[in-house]
Parts: structure tokens; sequence; C-alpha cells
């Protein structure tokens, strides 16, 4: 039985107007093993796109090629890629090297395709490559070679994965008559070694060299003769490959994406930089972002006993009161309440406290001068203070923040007396207290700025009792027997119905209004991953077609869709994880740089990166980056290998 055969093979071109017009009008012609065909004809003749129908890149035609017994017309795209990798190897007049790859690789790719062990890839390509004679060329680039090398080279890819058929276009067309003369003799071996080969040429010299001559006219066979005599040549034993069943996986896709990339290189190293601003950007907001929540949080736990647990009653629903005294009324606790939490698992002890929001409706004056006060707190025993001047308050002592000291301008004021009129459900109490400190600046700034003064509980206590009044704590403070207790006593009070204290609540609402703030400057650095997402559109748009060729190539030799999908995708996951990478060296070096600006000025870091945010950012790059190039892959897979095969 024949290798190949085809019967009443009819072809025909749409053209412009809606007609036909017919390529191929009925070729009926068998051929086996061992034969050296050339198919002669002129121009237009139909002999090229004979070719690219037994060789599988073109399958819309009529009639039946059948190859081993089977119609290859009827074969799915799977099937066709299959045939074109394991029964075809292609040689082209213009030779169609991959210009950045090295003579080896060029010669492997048929086996980086269908996922062939590098080892074993360098082993057959140098075994090929020393077939034809260029052992010595194996690192050299297309381009560092004669035209006749380049041909030798073609033909080692043509004979790597062992093909039952060769399918030559125009092999020597480009050659000198002295090298003509190098491949037809290497053709001729391959013929003889057991091998179909059939070579479309318009010289009559290489007709001459062939064991069969078959002449093409007007889409028809017109002769088919005999030519020379090839003796067959007995092989040595190698492993066969006729069947190759693995596919190019998406390690073996970087892999080659990654050589195809080092092309462009500087090109790609620019978009990488592009699509690296806008992950940059975001990346060093949300860094800001959490570095100032983590200096807040980690001030105030510096401020608060880690053991102690404050709480607060309920808020009121009722909020018919507008005015100042809806800021001054406290809900306070009432004897049963201090009782109740006095009876809270592992509480250890419990402290009475005061707080109010005054809203300028209470005031501190000395020597004439006064400063309206914003809120007035009591201090803990168990808290410590970070004090600018003076030391710590004793009984009918009392401390004042920076602001209130600014506002009264006195700078001696440590030691001085001080009356400090508060506001208390309704009451105005008049206190007259020695200033025994002033808070630090960076603690005072935890307040926003807001003026404020501290003092005892029971003094405050006392001085209502001075006006017939008796005070109520607002807060109460609980002390836990360990550290570890300390959630289980939140936890407790929370099922209590009872309220956290109001520097938490005030953390967690600033923390809310940073996040939100953070989030809305986030987007607005993203807009640059848009950009960045177009450039990495355009610049893949531009690969494809400067790549036509190529792929047209890799789909002769057995690519698929798929591979090639896979092939564009990698390059662009590739440069998604250079952006994300270069984002993340750009964002490090930003937050050494201003940290080391802020810490010598105010003495904190407040650009803080999370591993998360490295992740994210990554993370993000690449996938901006992947369904970018998802449009230029699915154009670069839909190429038609014929066509393509045909761009200049």
């Amino acid at each position: 039985m024949s290798v190949l055969s085809l019967n009443n093979v009819k072809k025909s071109y749409k053209l412009g107007d809606g007609s036909e017009f017919p390529v191929l009008k009925g070729i009926n012609v068998s051929f086996d093993k061992g034969e050296l065909v050339s198919i002669i004809g002129e121009s237009g003749s139909g002999k090229s796109t004979l070719m690219n129908i037994i060789g599988g890149l073109d399958s819309k035609f009529e009639g039946e090629v059948l190859v081993d017994g089977k119609n290859i017309g009827a074969f799915t795209e799977k099937e066709l890629d299959i045939y074109r990798k394991n029964k075809i190897g292609f040689i082209f007049q213009s030779f169609n090297l991959v210009p950045h790859l090295t003579i080896l690789d060029n010669v492997a790719l048929a086996l980086t395709l269908s996922n062939v062990k590098r080892s074993e890839q360098v082993e057959r390509a140098k075994e090929m490559l020393e077939k034809v004679g260029l052992k010595d060329h194996i690192h050299k680039k297309p381009n560092q070679l004669s035209g006749g090398q380049m041909q030798r080279v073609a033909i080692a890819r043509a004979l790597i994965n062992d093909p039952e058929m060769i399918v030559a276009d125009e092999p020597t067309g480009s050659l000198d008559s002295q090298t003509t003369q190098q491949i037809l003799d290497i053709i001729t071996q391959i013929a003889q070694e057991g091998k179909l080969v059939l070579l479309v040429t318009h010289s009559e010299h290489v007709a001459e060299c062939s064991s069969r001559v078959i002449r093409i006219a007007d889409g028809q066979i017109v002769e088919d003769r005999q030519g020379i005599t090839l003796t067959p040549k007995e092989t040595a034993e190698t492993a066969k490959t006729k069947e190759i069943s693995k596919n190019l996986n998406f390690a073996g896709a970087i892999k080659l994406a990654f050589k195809n990339m080092k092309e462009k290189k500087m090109r790609n190293i620019l978009v990488a930089v592009g699509a690296s601003i806008g992950i940059m950007s975001i990346m060093l907001m949300l860094s800001i972002g959490n570095g100032i929540k983590t200096y807040i949080r980690d001030t105030m736990e510096s401020l608060a006993n880690p053991l102690a647990v404050e709480v607060t009653m309920p808020e009121e629903e009722d909020t018919s009161a507008m005015g100042p005294e809806a800021f001054l009324s406290n809900t306070y606790f009432t004897q049963e309440d201090i009782d109740k939490l006095n009876t809270v698992e592992h509480v250890s002890a419990a402290e009475e406290h005061f707080s109010a929001f005054a809203m300028g409706t209470a005031t501190a004056s000395i020597d004439g001068k006064q400063a309206p006060l914003m809120m007035v707190s009591t201090l803990s025993q168990y808290n410590e203070y970070d004090l600018s001047e003076g030391t710590m308050a004793n009984k009918n002592e009392i401390i004042i923040n920076e602001a209130v000291k600014e506002e009264l301008g006195i700078d001696d004021i440590v030691g001085k007396t001080i009356t400090v009129s508060v506001q208390v459900d309704n009451r105005q109490i008049i206190i007259d207290t020695v200033v025994s400190g002033v808070l630090s600046g960076e603690t005072s700034s935890m307040s926003g700025g807001m003026s404020q003064v501290y003092l005892y509980y029971d003094d405050l206590k006392q001085a209502c009792a001075e006006q017939d009044y008796d005070l109520m704590p607002t807060s109460m403070m609980l002390i836990a027997d360990a550290e570890e207790n300390v959630d289980s006593i939140k936890s407790t009070v929370t099922d209590m119905g009872y309220g956290s204290s109001m520097q938490e609540t005030m953390v967690e609402t600033f923390t809310t209004m940073l996040d939100l703030f953070t989030g809305v400057l986030a987007g607005i650095a993203g807009i640059s991953l848009l950009v960045s997402a177009i450039m990495i559109l355009v610049v893949l748009y531009i690969s494809v077609v400067e790549r036509t060729r190529e792929i047209g190539v890799m789909k002769a030799i057995g690519a698929r869709r798929k591979d090639i999908r896979r092939i564009f995708i990698s390059e662009s996951f590739i440069l998604g994880l250079a952006g994300g990478i270069i984002a993340t060296v750009i964002t490090f070096i930003i937050m050494f740089i201003g940290n080391a600006v802020i810490q010598s000025h105010f003495g904190v870091n407040m650009i803080l990166i999370s591993p998360y945010y490295v992740l994210f950012g990554i993370g993000i790059s690449i996938l901006i980056s992947v369904l970018s190039g998802t449009l230029p892959a699915a154009k670069a897979a839909k190429l038609d290998p014929v066509e393509s095969l045909r761009r200049d």
C-alpha cells in the first residue's frame, strides 16, 4: 500500500465577487517510501497549494488525501496537529528559522513543543546537526550562517521527529549552484534512507536528480515520469518517535517565552517598568496607611496598661438634645453596674473613671488667661503617661496637655495653681488644683490636638460633693489578673451589654476613615493599571505581527492553537511577574529612604510594607498582564499557517 495517495483532490479559492477560482482540478496520484519526487510547474500552477494540502496546512479541499490509509481531510484540528508533528517534515525556500533562537534551539523546537526533556532535546538536535554537517555551529544564531548552512539547519529541523515524509518547497531556490548540489545530496540521502521526499521546484536540474518527476499545469498533472534510480541505504537502528503524545505544558511554554522575550529585551524591560508604576503606587498607598495605623495602635498600647480593660455604658439612642449639653451628658454607671463588673472572672481590681467631651463648655484659667477645654478626663494609677515637663500628678494635682499650655501661653506652668471649670450634669463644677506635669506632644497628638486636662477621679468626686452632687463614673477600668485573660474579660463585658473604651472607639473610627482614604488613593493610583494593561496589549499585538512567520513555522511543525496561546500568555505572565517584582523593589527603596527621612525628623516609621501587600502587588500585576495578553494570544493562535508563512 502506498504511503500517500491523492484521490480526485480539488481546491478552489473564493474571489471578491463571490465566484470561485479553481486551483487544483482533480489530482490523482500515489507515492511510496524511498521516492524523491520533484513537482514542477509554472507559478500559479497549483504545486504549492498541493504541498500545503499534503502537509496538513490546508484542510479545506475536496477529495481524499490518504496517509497510511487514513483520510487527513476528515481529521480534526487536533489530529492535524499530531499529523504535522509526527508524519511531516517541512523544508522552506526562505529557511524560516526563528532568528532569536540558536541553531540548536531551532532544530529542537519541535521537541520543545512535544514537551521532550531538555537533555533529550539537546542530544537529538546535536545528532541531526552532525548529520547535516553543522556540529560546530550549534550555538550560533541564523544570521551568522550562510544560506546553505541555514537550509541544512532547516533540514535538520525537518528530520528531528523522524517523519515519514519530507515536504520541501523550493529548498534550493535561493542558493548558488554549488550549495544547491550539497543540499540535493543531503535530500537524496534522506530518500535513500526510506523516507518519501516531495520537492516543489522550478529547476530542471533539481528534477533531473529526482527518482520521479511530476509536472503540474493549470491545476492538473500533465506528466508523471520516472527519473533516476535511487539505491536504498541501510541505516543504524535509532530510537524512533513515530507518535508523540505529549504536548507543550506551561513550564515549557514559559521557558520558550523567556527565550523569545530576550530578543526584545530592552523593550520588554521598559514595558515591565511602565507596568510596575501603578502597582508600586498602590503598594505605597497601602503601606503608608498601614504605617499610620500601626503608629496609632502602638502609641495607644504604649499609653495603656496591657492588663487594663476599659468599659463604658452602652450609648443611649435618644439624641433629641443637640446642644452642648448633649455632649456633656453621659451615661453613668450605677452601683449595681459597679458591683456586677467586680464579679467578672479574672478581674483583680476595678477603677472608676470620668470623661466628658466638653465642646468648649469647660475651661482652664490662670492669672486672668483662659483656655477652652475639649476634654476632661481622669487619671489611672495603672497607666504610665509620657510627660514632656514635670512629674506624675498626686492628690489635688492635675496634668494638662501641650494644647492647653499653648492656649494659656505660660512657659513655666508646672507648679502653678490652675482653675478648672467643667459642666457635669448641668452643674458647673469648679476645681482649684496644681499643674504637676505636661503631656508630651506625641501623646497629645493622639487626642487630635484637642485641649485636654487629666485629674484623679477622687478629686473630681470631692469637688462635686462640695456642691451637693454625687458623681458616678462614666467608665470603669478592669484590671486582669493575667494578660492572657484580657480577651476573655473583654468578651464577658461585651456579652453583659457594656461598651468598649472611648479611645478604642476613636481608634476604630479613625482606622475606618484611614482605610477609606487609603482605598480612594489606591483606587486613583490604580488608574495607571489600565494604562499598563493597554500598553501590554499593544506590545503583544505588535509581537504577534512581528512574529507571524514564526507562528506559521511552529504550526507547520505541529504546534496546536493551545500551544501558541500558552506561549503568548506565558510572555504576558513573565511581563506581569517582572512588573510586580520591579514594583516591589521600588516600593522597598522608597520605604527605606522615606522612613529614614521621617525617622530623622519625627522618630517614627510611617511606611510599613506587609508581606500581603507584596503578594497582592505581584499577583495583581500578573493578573492584569495575563488578561491583557489574552486577546493577542487568541489572535496568534487563530493565524492561518499558510498565510503566516507567506508573510514577509
